[in-house]
C-alpha cells in the first residue's frame, strides 16, 4: 500500500512547484511541506534545493524519486492484478510507443502478440521520448518503446531492434554538385522533427560528433509529424533524416530517395524502456520476447 507522503514526493518530482502540487493533492501548501519534510527526517538528506529560485531534486531527491517510482508503479499494477484474479476483469497493459517506433517497428508484432493474449486488455500511448518517460517514471505506463537517448541509470531497458537513420530527398532533387560526405548537404534545408522528438536527438548527436549543429544548414523547417515530412520532401521542400522503417513504402513508389552518403552510419536502438526492478519484471520480460519472436 502507498504512503500518501510518497504520493506527495513524487508528486512534487513532477511539478517541481510546492503550490501545484498542492492543488493536485487537494491538500494545502504547509501539508505537502510537511510530507516532505518527513520524509527528509526519515532518509536523513534534502531531498529538494532551490537554484536560481527553482524548485530542484537533489542527489538524494534523485536516488529516492527512482526507487519509489517502481514501487508506486508495482501497488497500482498489483491492485489491478488482484482485481483480475478476484473478478474475472482483463489484465491491464499500458505500453507507450514514439510515433516511429509505434507505427513502423512495433505496431505489427503487437497485433499479433495481442491476438495470441486475448485475456490482456491494452492501452497504447504516444508521444516523443521525453514525454513518455515523464509518464513511465509517474507510473502511467508500464513500458515504452522509444527511439531517443534515455537514462540508463534510471531506467531499464533492452534493444529491441537497430535502426539506420538515413538521409531522404525528393526522387528528382537536383544539387548543385552530388553530395558525397554530410557536409555537402549545409546548402540544404533540413527538414526536422520537434525537439524532445528521439530521432531529432539523434540526429543531433550524430551532427554533434561532426562538430555541426541543424542550425549549420542554410534553412531548418521544424514539423511535428512524420508523414508530413515525408509529403514536405517528396515535394522537393528539402531533406530530411529518418528512420529507414519509415520510408519503405515511398521508396517502392519512387517519391523519395536514399542519399548514400560516405560517413559513418547514424544507426540508432529502438529500445524497450520500462522502470527498474520491478516485481514485474517476469510479465514485461514476456512481452518484449514475445514481441521479437
Amino acid at each position: 500500500m502507498q504512503d500518501f507522503r510518497v504520493k506527495t514526493f513524487l508528486t512534487v518530482c513532477q511539478t517541481l512547484n510546492y503550490t501545484r502540487a498542492a492543488e493536485e493533492l487537494a491538500l494545502t501548501q504547509p501539508a505537502v511541506s510537511q510530507h516532505i519534510t518527513y520524509l527528509e527526517r526519515e532518509y536523513g538528506a534534502k531531498l529538494f534545493a532551490y537554484h536560481h529560485k527553482k524548485l530542484e531534486l537533489t542527489r538524494a531527491g534523485r536516488v529516492l524519486r527512482d526507487a519509489l517510482a517502481t514501487m508506486a508503479h508495482d501497488d497500482k499494477l498489483l491492485h489491478e492484478r488482484i482485481a483480475e484474479v478476484a473478478h474475472g476483469a482483463a489484465i491491464p497493459l499500458r505500453i507507450g510507443m514514439t510515433l516511429t517506433a509505434g507505427e513502423y517497428v512495433v505496431a505489427a508484432p503487437l497485433v499479433r502478440y495481442l491476438a495470441d493474449h486475448p485475456e490482456i486488455q491494452a492501452t497504447v500511448r504516444s508521444g516523443g521520448t521525453k514525454r513518455l518517460l515523464e509518464l513511465l517514471r509517474g507510473g502511467e505506463i508500464d513500458c515504452a518503446f522509444v527511439e531517443g537517448l534515455y537514462d540508463k541509470s534510471a531506467f531499464a531497458g533492452d534493444t529491441f531492434r537497430t535502426e539506420p537513420l538515413v538521409c531522404i530527398c525528393a526522387a528528382g532533387h537536383r544539387f548543385a554538385r552530388r553530395p558525397v560526405q554530410l557536409e555537402d548537404l549545409l546548402g540544404e534545408r533540413l527538414i526536422l522533427r520537434e525537439p524532445g522528438s528521439g530521432s531529432r536527438d539523434v540526429l543531433v548527436h550524430a551532427l554533434a560528433k561532426r562538430n555541426l549543429t541543424p542550425e549549420a544548414f542554410a534553412d531548418t523547417c521544424v514539423v511535428e509529424s512524420l508523414d508530413i515530412i515525408k509529403i514536405f520532401v517528396a515535394g522537393d521542400l528539402g531533406i530530411s533524416f529518418v528512420y529507414e522503417a519509415a520510408i519503405q513504402r515511398e521508396l517502392a513508389e519512387g517519391s523519395l530517395r536514399v542519399l548514400p552518403l560516405e560517413h559513418e552510419p547514424i544507426d540508432h536502438d529502438i529500445s524497450f524502456v520500462r522502470l527498474p526492478h520491478s516485481i514485474f519484471e517476469a510479465e514485461l520480460a514476456a512481452l518484449f520476447d514475445g514481441l521479437r519472436a
